[in-house]
């Protein structure tokens, strides 16, 4: 591996995140973004093909060293890893709102959900996955909500073109029609 990528390999094994490129590239002034892209290709390329329980993947908009796929149910029931706590049955919808609609204000929240969502909303800028993104321009200029690249990681995804599109979901959520009778 060359230089650079061993310096990558090295920030992205001490990050309890994923590292954007342009924090990688932060490490080393002379390399530009196509190189340490290049170094990364390199690095996810020994893992990939040296046997390794963990890979590089680009996720939440950043880089990061996870746990290959196949070994993650033995290491979730030994419970190495810490748990995030469950999001409940509110938060859920809130943040399933919020991911479709942002940037979008607690009013049009509370709208969908026909209920006050105000405390569940504060809950989830307290755990990182919605944030303040800009103002809205009606009256009082209210507060719109976006996602968070954290909340990419705990999805797993790179970015949000990659949650399920709507159409998906409602067909994938449609309950079976009853069987007919013979």
């Amino acid at each position: 591996m060359s230089p650079l990528a061993k310096l990558l390999e090295a920030a992205l094994f001490a990050a309890s995140r994923p590292l954007t490129v342009d924090e990688l590239c932060s490490l080393d002034p002379q390399a530009g973004e196509g190189t340490v892209r290049a170094a990364l290709s390199e690095v996810r390329e020994t893992y990939a093909t040296g046997g390794h329980g963990v890979e590089l993947v680009e996720i939440a908009q950043g880089w990061q060293f996870l746990s290959r796929r196949e070994y993650a149910e033995a290491i979730d029931r030994a419970q190495f890893t810490l748990r995030p706590r469950r999001l409940s049955p509110a938060a859920l919808e809130t943040l399933a709102i919020i991911a479709y609609r942002q940037p979008v204000g607690r009013l049009e929240v509370d709208e969908i959900r026909g209920v006050d969502s105000g405390a569940v909303i504060d809950k989830l800028v307290e755990r990182g996955l919605v944030e303040v993104v800009t103002r809205g321009e009606g009256l009082g200029r209210p507060l719109l909500y976006g996602t968070t690249p954290q909340f990419l990681e705990v999805l797993g995804l790179r970015e949000l073109d990659e949650l399920p599109r709507l159409e998906e979901l409602s067909v994938a959520l449609r309950p079976p029609a009853p069987a007919e009778p013979e």
